[in-house]
């Protein structure tokens, strides 16, 4: 049987290009992967995007959501070619609950205190808040365990995240219906490893922990990304 496509999606304050090492090692092990670019707009729209995407790809799908892009395979993985969902320090939100309210229940992490706020024009002429980290920070914050070069170019190059996407709610909690797995960055200071953990457990999803792996694990662990991956694509076979 061929393997299902994997379909890799970026959180906030990156693009899809901070799964480059994660694409090379699963095309070396003959695995199909696309990584589409994430609107970063808000929970309902960014899901309504990926299921869209998901209706042009051949074939079985397993979703990989990496922070926000957590949410998002959350809801959209209850597309009907979705057979598994991967979370990579990742939120893992039930239906009804938006990631203010998931991350609340525990200590806020240091991203809370290092948001800088910019505002972007809407079609009926108002304007939307929507946030980036503050650059300083953000080798500290997002990218602990990145050559701090690569850090840097990161930080320059944020993509922000419209701030309704902490707000928004799922519609849908795809895991109770789909197989999932999930990897926690121990040493995460954009989404605390206790709520990712918390999210894993109640979904029920097969973990895996990276102790000393910062935010950006699938630009410094991308084998161990890609491990997993390959796990869930066997196992969905």
């Amino acid at each position: 049987m061929p393997h299902p496509t994997v379909v890799l999606v970026h959180g906030a304050f990156a693009d899809a290009t901070g799964w480059i090492g994660v694409i090379a090692e699963l095309r070396s092990s003959g695995i199909p992967v696309i990584a589409p670019s994430n609107p970063l707009r808000g929970l309902a729209s960014d899901a309504a995007y990926l299921v869209s995407v998901l209706t042009q790809v051949d074939g079985p799908a397993v979703l990989v959501g990496h922070a926000y892009g957590g949410a998002l395979i959350t809801v959209a993985g209850a597309a009907e070619n979705v057979v598994g969902l991967v979370y990579v320090a990742a939120y893992v939100p039930a239906e009804g609950e938006s990631l203010g309210r998931l991350q609340g229940s525990f200590p806020d992490p240091p991203l809370t205190g290092n948001l800088k706020e910019w505002t972007y024009p809407l079609h009926d002429g108002a304007h939307a808040v929507e946030v980036t980290i503050e650059e300083t920070a953000f080798p500290s914050v997002f990218a602990a365990d990145v050559p701090e070069d690569v850090a840097g170019a990161l930080a320059a190059a944020q993509r922000p995240l419209a701030a309704a996407a902490f707000t928004d709610t799922a519609a849908v909690a795809a895991w109770r219906t789909k197989p999932s797995w999930a990897l926690v960055a121990g040493a995460d200071r954009t989404i605390s490893p206790e709520a990712q953990r918390f999210g894993a457990a109640r979904a029920g999803a097969v973990v895996v922990e990276l102790p000393d792996a910062s935010h950006a694990v699938a630009l410094s662990e991308p084998t161990h990304v890609a491990d997993l991956i390959r796990t869930a694509v066997r196992a969905t076979s």
